[in-house]
């Protein structure tokens, strides 16, 4: 029976999902600081591991043996500055700490904003945060097994006889964290499509659309982060254009799975 107060077949509205759970501001403050601290845990205990086991000069060592393999024989790495042996070392560390502990970093983030999201939002932000993590995991390692190699040999390879390599390890650690930053954020180009499909920016037939005008960016944006070496610039854009194409096809996943059931009802409705 039809509630007589709603005019016509108009259904009542659906009870709000979020209704209350809504909490004090001191209480998210204390929350938050609780999240943060056990995230902080968990990069201190991946970095006492990692201390203990390889440790931070075996560490630095696994990072720079792409380098050291491309060197003349005999030839190292240097460090000009005094405290750059022992300062460098502990930057990997803690690098290599904070990588190993993002799932737990995620999901405290995950677990502080999820009860103000929707059951539909929720199963839109945890695949997200699982699949930009791998990706972010993939380009790094993408980068290192894969472009290093290339772009150190080509580098040397225009060194003069008359000059002998010595590379800094500071600026080595510099150069490996900007490239790492690069290839690990152009992996995550399915993620921000679906986002931009998810949020309304774009639809999937304007990403099919303008599928010409993206790989001239990202021709450009390539060829602006890869060191002057075409092999690695054209590793790196045959991945990122596989990836866009990859992102068009997952966005027309997510979409279907994640909409909202007001949305759900509007398409079923004719």
């Amino acid at each position: 029976m039809s509630d007589p107060q709603l005019p016509g077949n108009q259904k009542p509205d659906a009870p709000d999902e979020l209704a209350g759970t809504e909490q004090p501001f001191v209480q998210h403050l204390v929350e938050l600081r609780d999240r943060l601290i056990k995230a902080i845990i968990a990069i201190g205990v991946a970095a006492a591991l990692l201390a203990l086991f390889p440790g931070p000069g075996a560490l630095y060592d696994l990072m720079a043996a792409p380098l050291v393999a491309s060197l003349p024989k005999g030839a190292t790495l240097i460090a000009t500055n005094v405290i750059s042996p022992f300062v460098v070392p502990i930057k990997i560390l803690f690098m290599a700490a904070f990588m190993i502990a993002l799932p737990v970093v995620l999901y405290q983030v995950w677990a502080f904003i999820a009860p103000g999201l929707y059951s539909h939002e929720k199963k839109l932000v945890m695949p997200l945060v699982i699949s930009s993590t791998l990706l972010f995991f993939i380009g790094v390692a993408f980068c290192y097994y894969f472009v290093f190699g290339q772009v150190f040999q080509f580098i040397q390879s225009f060194a003069p006889k008359s000059i002998t390599a010595a590379p800094d390890i500071e600026e080595y650690l510099n150069f490996v964290l900007g490239m790492f930053l690069a290839f690990g954020l152009a992996f995550e180009v399915p993620v921000a499509v679906i986002l931009l499909v998810r949020m309304g920016v774009l639809t999937v037939a304007q990403l099919r659309q303008y599928r010409g005008y993206f790989w001239v960016i990202a021709a450009i944006g390539t060829a602006l982060v890869t060191p002057p070496d075409a092999g690695s610039m054209i590793m790196l854009l045959m991945v990122v254009g596989g990836l866009y194409e990859v992102g068009i096809v997952a966005a027309q996943v997510f979409l279907k799975r994640t909409q909202s059931p007001d949305a759900e009802t509007q398409t079923s409705e004719p």
